[in-house]
């Protein structure tokens, strides 16, 4: 119907090319124009000033001899300003595009080991970017971003890259095991040593006390009994002392306890044998 009445429609982001006779005459900017086709006039066709994307696959090799696929997606537009440049000069955008991507990764990743390719995804995808820029803008179309979304090795370099993260990972835990078992070992000895050393301190305290009390009660015995003698008084306290000994193994009926050497008579061996260590200057 608009044919039939000489207008046409342009849609908002959208410019059309108006031909008259088969050459270009004009850029028709969005809104309703009038298209005498009687006198030659025709729409060429119609031109989107939309931002576009395009991702491109392309397969490549790292320094380290690594076949990747690197994904690039760009984002393109045509000028308004040469809306007739982006018409006219290309037939197949998209595969120019893409012609450009692909020299410019498989230039750039082959230079650089794997590890830093992941490493320095943004210095390809601004080394694409400019190539584009300056190859597209000469066809009437902005370059708005270009990204590298995704670098994918072999499977198989996946699977090892993971094993060595593992390993590693592994190697760092089995030393931190190692460190904890050693600092628990550590403080283990520390506190042994240390309940040994207040161990013995007690016992020292214990025999202390012990000879102290004896030296006490000879004392004390001696001066309350005239007569005596601090060996007398010393004999005393082994026999009552023995005594008492065999009165708790006797009352005990499971008793494990042995007593050497048995006898009243060994008492008298017992007392010469204290009666030496500890009063070595009582024999003439």
């Amino acid at each position: 119907m608009g044919n039939l009445f000489c207008c046409v429609q342009v849609d908002q982001s959208t410019v059309a090319m108006r031909e008259r006779f088969g050459r270009f005459e004009g850029v028709l900017q969005p809104g309703c124009h009038c298209m005498p086709w009687i006198l030659g006039s025709q729409l060429a066709g119609h031109l989107s000033l939309r931002v576009q994307q395009l991702d491109v696959r392309c397969e490549t090799k790292t320094k380290d001899n690594v076949f990747v696929n690197v994904v690039a997606s760009v984002q393109y537009r045509a000028l308004a300003e040469k809306a007739s440049d982006a018409y006219y000069k290309l037939s197949n955008t998209k595969s120019q595009i893409q012609a450009y991507v692909f020299d410019v990764i498989r230039s750039t990743v082959p230079k650089i080991n794997l590890d830093d390719a992941f490493e320095q995804k943004n210095d390809i995808a601004k080394a694409v970017e400019d190539e584009l820029e300056k190859a597209m803008s000469a066809y009437g179309y902005e370059i708005v971003q270009t990204l590298i979304i995704d670098i994918e090795p072999d499977e198989h370099v996946k699977r090892s890259m993971n094993e060595i993260n593992a390993a590693a990972r592994l190697r760092v835990a089995a030393n931190e095991k190692a460190e904890a078992a050693k600092i628990l070992q550590i403080k283990h000895a520390e506190g042994e040593s240390e309940s040994r050393y207040l161990a013995g301190l007690g016992i020292a305290r214990q025999r202390q006390a012990i000879v102290d009390g004896l030296r006490d009660s000879v004392l004390g015995f001696s001066v309350k009994v005239p007569g005596t003698t601090p060996k007398d008084v010393l004999d005393l306290v082994l026999v009552t002392q023995y005594f008492d000994t065999m009165k708790e193994i006797g009352a005990a009926s499971k008793s494990s306890t042995v007593f050497i050497p048995h006898g009243p008579g060994s008492v008298r061996d017992v007392a010469n044998q204290i009666r030496d260590g500890f009063l070595p200057d009582s024999h003439p």
